[in-house]
């Protein structure tokens, strides 16, 4: 018996120019150390501390104490 056009499964939809891409994770984990010690990812830490407070909101400021 012949199977129907409904029961085969359905070709895989890959657009042409797309391929999967395998890395090594121990060869990973050494480039996200070496990032992690170098002075570019420091200072993008602290410019995201600097943005984050731009965008805080200001505290209230305390009242002076009038018998000072």
């Amino acid at each position: 018996m012949k199977p129907s056009a409904s029961t085969q499964p359905a070709p895989a939809l890959v657009p042409s120019g797309i391929s999967e891409v395998r890395y090594s994770l121990p060869d990973l984990l050494r480039e996200v150390q070496l990032e992690r010690n170098a002075a570019v990812f420091a200072m993008e830490k602290l410019d995201r501390t600097e943005i984050s407070k731009i965008f805080q909101k200001p505290r209230p400021r305390r009242a002076l104490k009038t018998g000072q």
